[in-house]
């Protein structure tokens, strides 16, 4: 066969890494990271509030603006088109849809989304709606958040609004993502908002993220079509020890514990986890926390499981021999004298190796690999990646364009890790590359540049980089040369 294609002949010899047919090529975003319109009918967050407290954000940064994907959503959905995407999950905005949090929606902030999903679907782009992206109501926050029971009654509400509204549309739902993130680095560390540092709040509000996830899934259950797959995302930590002594794997087994089992436990296992009951009873009384019936709620069944992955996380014992490491210093998560890890407060946490994107973190694909195929063992769903990507210091060349040769890198090693865990036999769904476009990074504000497309902040022009490029190929291709 010949071709005119360039970058199909210089493959032409390497063997093609193929897809299943149906594999969803997708991208993910987050509402309070790209909508902006902070004060178009949309009440504030606990991400509003944070980000305009002085001092939380590098260079003062927030999302009243982010990438205006609210003014321009037609547009990014053409370009999503152009990428040849076919599937592309994003996060409604609870207070842009239910103010304070409780009561009737708001029919604008409704449309918004109606005209985002119907504008996906003229496309060709299979929408995956996700609930909670982190942004809860602020009036939510002032009642007392996530460590308080009322507010997963409130999620359950809030799903049911959105459902009403989207579900003769919308095919996949994701009821939460990352719940470690908005329990542990929202109450704990506080190095996202809330901005709290209470260890027993936390785990509260890990108890009422999982009851919030179970309720809305009934939620769903009652208003969706019976052809709706649910599904929640979740950033499982691939957690391991940095030797084979017995206390680095008990320090592996406590962050496992606290990161992991803490949802999949009462989610899929029948309850929370006798270890994690007994390494955190210090700081709250389970059998008072979790009320009969709870944990049968939690453990409502859904159709898929997303896995969002970035890097592995290697731990260790103190070291005996050395002055006792500042805690929850060197886990990824933020600089924090506040660690996000309930009871494992003295584990040392370690880079997998010296090869690091700007966030500092690891890139180690045989993380994701070795994730999916656990997950597949341990719990017999099929999975879908639901982010999965890097930041890099991308720079707009003299012609306008930008090269990210280290992100198609990155992203060529975890699509072939993926591709390996399908071989052994797991059902992965899609793949979501994070981020669709260059936004709001929470805490580093709009330091770091997660995006296949540069976005200039000052013009908000969106220019495709290199990777976009290349990724577009893959899709066409159906896989990898």
């Amino acid at each position: 066969m010949t071709t005119t294609d360039p970058t199909i002949v210089s493959h032409s010899s390497a063997p093609r890494v193929a897809f299943p047919p149906a594999f969803h090529w997708g991208t993910a975003t987050a509402a309070y990271q790209i909508e902006g319109a902070a004060d178009d009918g949309r009440t504030p967050s606990i991400w509003d509030v944070f980000s305009h407290t002085p001092g939380k954000v590098v260079n003062g940064d927030n999302g009243d603006i982010a990438v205006d994907h609210y003014h321009r959503f037609r547009e990014d959905v053409r370009m999503m088109a152009d990428l040849g995407l076919t599937s592309y999950r994003f996060s409604l905005s609870w207070s842009r849809i239910q103010p304070t949090g409780r009561g009737p929606a708001v029919e604008r902030g409704l449309d918004f989304y109606r005209a985002l999903v119907d504008a996906l679907l003229e496309h060709g782009i299979s929408p995956v709606a996700t609930l909670y992206h982190w942004d809860l109501p602020q009036e939510l926050e002032q009642a007392g958040g996530w460590p308080v029971r009322e507010t997963a009654y409130r999620f359950a509400e809030y799903a049911a609004h959105a459902a009403r509204a989207l579900g003769d549309r919308v095919p996949v739902w994701t009821t939460l993502n990352e719940p470690w993130c908005s329990a542990f680095l929202g109450y704990g560390s506080g190095v996202h908002a809330p901005g709290r540092t209470d260890p027993a709040d936390a785990l509260k509000a890990a108890h009422h993220l999982n009851l919030g996830h179970g309720l809305a899934v009934g939620a769903l259950r009652e208003l969706l079509p019976a052809s709706a797959q649910l599904a929640v995302s979740l950033n499982l930590h691939m957690v391991r020890p940095l030797t084979d002594s017995a206390e680095d794997l008990e320090a592996a087994r406590r962050i496992e514990a606290v990161g992991n089992r803490i949802w999949t436990g009462p989610m899929f296992n029948g309850g929370y986890p006798a270890d994690l009951k007994a390494d955190t009873a210090s700081f709250v009384d389970w059998d008072e926390l979790v009320r009969p019936g709870d944990e049968a709620e939690i453990g409502r069944p859904i159709d898929l499981l997303g896995l969002n992955y970035y890097n592995p996380t290697i731990v260790s014992a103190p070291q005996k021999d050395s002055e006792a490491p500042e805690p929850a210093r060197n886990d990824g998560h933020g600089n924090s004298p506040h660690s996000p890890w309930p009871g494992s407060e003295d584990v040392v946490f370690h880079l997998a190796n010296e090869d690091v994107t700007a966030m500092n973190w690891s890139i180690d694909a045989s993380g994701l690999s070795d994730s999916l195929i656990g997950m597949h063992h341990d719990f017999g769903l099929p999975l879908m990646v639901t982010e999965n990507g890097a930041a890099f210091e991308d720079v707009v060349g003299p012609d306008g364009t930008v090269d990210d040769p280290e992100r198609i890198r990155y992203l060529r090693l975890h699509l072939a890790a993926v591709a390996d865990a399908i071989a052994a036999g797991v059902d992965v769904r899609g793949y979501y590359l994070w981020s669709l476009m260059d936004n709001f990074e929470w805490a580093y504000g709009y330091s770091k540049r997660f995006g296949i497309v540069h976005v200039d902040f000052e013009t908000q022009r969106r220019t495709p980089k290199s990777s976009a490029h290349w990724y577009t190929e893959v899709i066409r291709r159906g896989g990898l040369d």
